[in-house]
């Protein structure tokens, strides 16, 4: 089944575990409609000897959306590639920036990074599997390695094998002594560095990632990049994404209000419940998604507490979101 076509990847919400889940993507979706959105990374096992309809469910709103896997073995990755396209996801992406040592064990991730050749072989093993786009996502360095050669040589290995986006993720992945979280803060970001890509490999996609939060900050890498990614800023106040259609795709079609997204998710939580029914699905398992909707607000931190008591959880009523909403200070 091939995708749709969709406007560019200019905007983006970042692949992170835990958190970008199809409950959270929904909720993302009524904010900005054609910001890309990407799952959590799945790894090629999960695929292949698990469940695969938990991994790969979700809801047809959520497109433009695309899947992001973890893996090193060209034939895993093909097979893998190829379930994501059947269920129709919209691209393919390729983990190469996870810096955690569990991901490590599984030989993908960052460390990935120091074998441009593997990766382009398992780019070309899914380029030749699926028809949709296949695309790589990655640090600007391992360790200690801040040679700008090391990166250039990698994506222009990679692009060799055929793929044409790389989302950059400015800062170097410490493979041994750092946490994920440590990994995404001490580092120090480079964002010149994917400016330099865009300007060697002019006719690749560059998109950057990396400690980008506002509007204003996502127009000026625009000036030298091909899109963005926000990761962070995306889950913990995403109604900083509420101009993005407007700004950036021109599509100025009515921006919803906080506690219009809020209502627009209703009918889904609803469904979602009376689907898994009362041993299945918790409230919580998707408002949890949507604690920073009012973020700097007045009265924002009544709204999360309201949203997170466990007792009024246990009820499983969405008028929930309604009634927090209620305790926000509107200007």
């Amino acid at each position: 089944m091939k995708s749709a076509t969709y406007k560019s990847r200019k905007l983006s919400v970042a692949p992170m575990m835990d958190w970008t889940d199809r409950h959270c993507r929904v909720f993302h979706r009524q904010i900005t409609r054609h910001t890309w959105l990407y799952t959590e990374m799945v790894t090629t096992g999960a695929l292949i000897h698990g469940d695969v309809a938990r991994h790969l469910r979700y809801d047809e709103i959520e497109h433009p959306v695309a899947l992001q896997l973890g893996g090193s073995d060209p034939a895993d990755l093909a097979v893998s590639a190829k379930l994501g396209q059947d269920w129709g996801y919209d691209e393919i992406n390729l983990n190469c920036g996870c810096p955690s040592e569990r991901v490590q064990r599984g030989a993908f991730g960052a460390c990935l990074m120091a074998e441009p050749q593997l990766v382009a072989d398992c780019v070309k093993a899914m380029r030749d599997a699926v028809s949709i786009d296949v695309t790589v996502k990655h640090r600007i360095g391992i360790d200690k390695n801040e040679d700008y050669g090391f990166v250039r040589d990698f994506v222009g290995t990679i692009a060799d094998a055929g793929c044409n986006t790389f989302i950059v993720h400015a800062r170097n992945a410490i493979l041994k002594g750092l946490s994920p979280k440590e990994n995404r803060e001490i580092p120090p970001l480079k964002y010149e560095v994917a400016y330099q890509l865009k300007r060697e490999f002019p006719s690749l996609e560059i998109i950057i990632n990396g400690g980008i939060k506002t509007s204003d900050e996502v127009a000026l890498h625009l000036e030298h990049v091909d899109g963005v990614m926000l990761g962070r800023e995306a889950y913990h106040n995403p109604y900083v994404m509420a101009d993005y259609d407007a700004r950036f795709y021109g599509d100025d079609a009515a921006v919803k209000s906080r506690t219009e997204v809020l209502a627009a998710m209703l009918p889904y939580i609803a469904s979602q419940l009376a689907e898994h029914g009362e041993r299945g699905l918790k409230l919580n398992s998707i408002t949890r998604h949507m604690l920073g909707i009012m973020t700097g607000l007045p009265g924002a931190r009544a709204f999360r507490q309201l949203m997170s008591d466990p007792t009024r959880l246990a009820e499983a009523d969405p008028a929930l979101l309604l009634e927090a909403a209620a305790r926000i200070q509107f200007a």
